[in-house]
């Protein structure tokens, strides 16, 4: 009866699938089946990367090719070498394009850099409302840029709202779209209105890793603001400012939405820049190798920049 009914332990064994060892040792382990993915990691973002090489620099490739043709979009081209891009510096509009480009990204860089911090170092930590501001001034960042700039464009209408106001006041209505001077200025207004909340984000999240105890301490020596400011804080942030001014700088280079809704590049070509010319010569005028070469003369501006901007932002600690 003992015989074959076995012990608890042997039971035991035999349920859970292992068999005992010779010798009354104890049961063998089973053997484990080996996880795929200690075949090599590097399989499972193999996908991904695929995606991303056939998408961006596959693409990139592409258009590059096609800068020094004189395809139409159909058909067959021709190898034209550096044609286009010699069309490029030898037209006044073109290059009118490039500087109102420069001319939106820099004062766009700044003008968001400024306004940003300075809403980031308000809202940081005394007032009690600053969530709720923090909340209204972020807002704009969520919009459609059309939208927004559709927006924009009634305020700056001749018989809108922004008249209005300055005729309360005496002032003479602007034309501000249609006037060659103010229409770039115009432009700018409305990209940074839109996008210094994203700014303000990425300062706080900055100015939260600012030990409070290193600026109380120069506080009870008797440091200023200012040197407070200069000498702490903004050392302290040199990762969010090199982080703000590289995204707004390229964002700047890029700038098109605003463009076209607001002015469509006019008037006369006075609010054209490098990305609303690369549309009109691509899908307008289907010059598909001249805009080719069009948005790479952009794209190397904007790697130039980005690269620069990260050498002077560089934390040399």
């Amino acid at each position: 009866m003992t015989a074959t009914m076995g012990t608890p332990q042997d039971t035991g064994a035999l349920v859970r699938g292992t068999a005992p060892a010779a010798g009354g040792g104890q049961p063998a382990r089973p053997r484990r089946s080996r996880p795929l993915i200690s075949y090599g990691r590097w399989w499972w973002a193999l996908p991904a990367v695929l995606a991303v090489l056939l998408i961006h620099y596959v693409a990139t490739a592409g258009g590059a090719f096609y800068a020094f043709t004189n395809w139409t979009g159909i058909g067959d081209f021709d190898f034209v070498g550096l044609d286009n891009f010699r069309r490029i510096l030898e037209d006044p509009a073109l290059i009118g394009s490039l500087k109102n480009t420069l001319f939106l990204a820099f004062g766009f860089l700044i003008a968001t850099n400024v306004f940003g911090l300075l809403l980031a170092l308000a809202l940081n930590r005394s007032l009690k409302t600053r969530y709720v501001l923090r909340v209204l001034f972020f807002m704009p960042v969520v919009l459609s840029p059309l939208a927004v700039s559709y927006i924009w464009k009634f305020i700056f209408d001749f018989n809108g709202p922004l008249n209005g106001v300055l005729a309360w006041f005496g002032a003479e209505p602007r034309t501000w779209l249609a006037d060659p001077t103010l229409a770039l200025w115009a432009v700018l207004v409305v990209m940074s209105w839109q996008t210094t909340g994203m700014v303000m984000v990425i300062y706080l999240a900055g100015l939260a890793t600012v030990p409070m105890e290193i600026e109380e301490a120069a506080a009870l020596d008797g440091a200023s603001t200012w040197r407070r400011f200069r000498h702490i804080t903004l050392p302290s942030i040199r990762p969010s400012v090199a982080i703000a001014s590289t995204l707004m700088l390229i964002q700047g280079l890029r700038v098109f939405d605003q463009v076209m809704a607001l002015t469509g590049g006019g008037p006369a070509g006075a609010t054209e820049t490098l990305a609303t010319q690369v549309y009109k010569e691509t899908f307008a005028l289907s010059n598909f190798g001249f805009g080719a070469a069009l948005a790479l003369l952009l794209t190397l501006i904007m790697l130039v920049f980005s690269v620069l901007q990260q050498a002077a932002t560089k934390d040399r600690s």
